[in-house]
């Protein structure tokens, strides 16, 4: 699955695991879920920029690094966006090369970086680290480790879509991860699972993910800063601090960026009344799916299992949080206050007609 809809989801569906099997860092993700959630998506993803402003509206479009020819808003003329900082322009290219193999660590390096990626085993040394420096450098408190156990949810969601990592098995329509079968995860999870077994109300959930404050440990994570901490001692190469200053500029119009996209994403997600009753998605993303028309994507989702692979989503990052848990002393030792119920947790997510 890709984007937001995607990494939020398998984020939702790990701390479920994680309560089931009483973590202890579940009371930390239930008092900060939308720190949880922003850093599942927006702790990771910092390629979350416009590629382009359209003419006719000012409005930036687009994510990232991906070409926009023509304005989704009007079909008209585009120019490219970057960001203005200290003086010059930085593409969008140029924050994908820098700084997404810094975030996502066990892949996406570029090329003249590849040596730098991290194996599984290291990853999960470097999460642990990570986790404990959340807590002794970046308090008071637990947002931040809310954070990193978010971002923690990116980096194992997109190592097991995208198969550096074994445990997902998925075949819908033509692969895991292809550009003919993400619209069909992403409107399927969106509205299936995520607003009629779950109860989400997308456009809360995603407003209080973009809205909540960035979080300072991410340029610890990304070695953005100077060498500090547990994981500075453990981990003591590729640290730069001369990016701190561009990570907290993107970090900021990830957020800023968010707040447009959601808007968009849902009015693309939902789904309307067709002559005959039957549900219609976007005619855009039906055709990029391959013509499928909505009750086909969800005929081919059930054929596929899609649901069975969401909950090994959950319960493989829920495995990720309990080895580190057994990594890292000061995560067997946090409070055991339950924190609020998941009820009252999804109460403000509730569907409302």
């Amino acid at each position: 699955m890709s984007g937001i809809i995607g990494h939020t989801a398998y984020a939702i569906l790990a701390a479920k695991a994680a309560e089931a099997r009483r973590l202890p860092i579940v009371p930390v993700i239930r008092r900060h879920f939308p720190t949880y959630l922003a850093g599942a998506y927006l702790g990771c993803d910092i390629q979350t920029v416009p590629n382009a402003v359209c003419l006719d509206t000012g409005e930036g479009v687009g994510h990232g690094p991906v070409v926009v020819s023509r304005s989704p808003i009007t079909g008209g003329p585009v120019k490219p966006w970057a960001l203005a900082f200290e003086g010059r322009e930085v593409t969008p290219q140029e924050i994908q090369t820098k700084l997404y193999g810094r975030s996502h660590l066990i892949l996406g390096w570029s090329p003249a970086d590849r040596n730098r990626t991290l194996g599984w085993s290291r990853y999960l040394e470097y999460a642990s680290d990570v986790a404990g420096d959340a807590m002794e450098l970046f308090g008071p408190g637990h947002r931040a480790l809310a954070w990193v156990l978010g971002w923690m949810t990116h980096v194992t969601g997109d190592g097991l879509i995208k198969a550096v990592l074994d445990g997902i098995n998925l075949h819908l329509i033509d692969g895991k991860y292809t550009a003919t079968n993400r619209p069909v995860q992403d409107l399927v999870t969106f509205n299936e699972i995520g607003r009629q077994e779950l109860g989400l109300n997308w456009a809360s959930l995603l407003d209080d993910l973009a809205t909540t404050p960035v979080e300072p440990v991410q340029g610890h994570y990304m070695r953005c800063v100077s060498r500090q901490g547990r994981l500075g001692a453990h981990f003591e190469s590729d640290w730069d601090p001369g990016l701190e200053s561009l990570l907290r500029a993107v970090m900021t119009e990830n957020h800023r960026y968010q707040k447009v996209r959601n808007a968009r994403l849902i009015r693309e997600l939902s789904l309307t009344k067709g002559p005959d009753g039957r549900p219609v998605c976007d005619a855009a993303l039906s055709a990029a799916s391959g013509g499928l028309t909505y009750p086909e994507m969800v005929a081919a989702a059930e054929a596929s299992q899609f649901r069975h692979a969401l909950w090994q989503m959950g319960e493989l990052i829920a495995d990720v949080f309990e080895k580190m848990v057994s990594l890292q002393a000061s995560l067997q030792e946090l409070p055991a206050g339950e924190g609020p119920t998941w009820d009252e947790l999804t109460r403000r997510w509730g569907s409302r007609k």
